[in-house]
């Protein structure tokens, strides 16, 4: 058996759901432009220099979710699939995620985005398993707030895991285990899989992959 994981933001999509999200809710105008597009953008750029603060960027991102009713959520997310997420699913994305799913691979997205915005995305990639940040819900309605560990770092380590452990597995249990990323955000989590590859990485990461010998590919045709 072999393990085939992903990141998505800026690796299986040309670009990063969770700001699209944000956009897209500003662009509805669900979000004041003026108060959420300079955060949005400033935790990006905390994000791509590796000095975000997880839990402040949660509070912000998971924030709307508990303001409105799951059914508009929902309606929202449809219309941000089909003008957001599919422009930026490449065929060359796609073709390498069912090269793995038709080996017979067990494949997971694993992403600190939060479940609620990757599900649809996980499926649209015809991935069964997500290992995601998960927004917590109380009585069918979102809190605003995490539950358990957030997907990133050390913690997309933890996460995965805990899904393994949930299908009687472990990281022995597997011929080979890859791990496709962009950021240097995961390496903890490229360091661990016996297959790192560099996906159109940043610079972090590129110098790291070439020092150790990592494949570097591109998903952007």
């Amino acid at each position: 058996m072999k393990l085939a994981l992903f990141d998505l933001d800026n690796t299986l999509l040309t670009g990063d759901s969770d700001f699209e999200w944000a956009q897209f809710l500003i662009s509805k105008g669900v979000l004041d432009r003026e108060v959420h597009e300079a955060k949005n953008q400033k935790f990006y750029d905390h994000y791509k220099a590796g000095t975000l603060d997880i839990h402040a960027f949660l509070d912000f991102q998971l924030a709307p979710l508990s303001r409105h009713a799951r059914e508009e959520l929902d309606a929202w997310h449809r219309e941000f699939m089909a003008t957001r997420i599919r422009p930026m699913m490449t065929a060359t994305a796609q073709a390498l995620v069912r090269r793995h799913l038709e080996a017979g691979d067990l494949c997971a997205i694993v992403t600190a985005t939060n479940s609620f915005v990757t599900g649809p995305i996980c499926r649209e990639f015809g991935i069964e398993h997500l290992v995601a940040t998960i927004p917590a819900q109380q009585d069918g309605r979102f809190t605003g707030k995490p539950r358990g560990t957030p997907a990133f770092k050390d913690g997309k380590i933890e996460r995965v895991e805990a899904w393994l452990e949930s299908l009687g597995l472990w990281w022995g249990a597997f011929e080979t285990s890859h791990f496709y990323s962009d950021s240097h955000n995961d390496l903890p989590l490229l360091a661990k899989v016996s297959h790192p590859v560099a996906v159109d990485p940043d610079d972090t990461l590129r110098v790291q992959a070439l020092a150790s010998g990592w494949p570097v590919i591109s998903l952007r045709g």
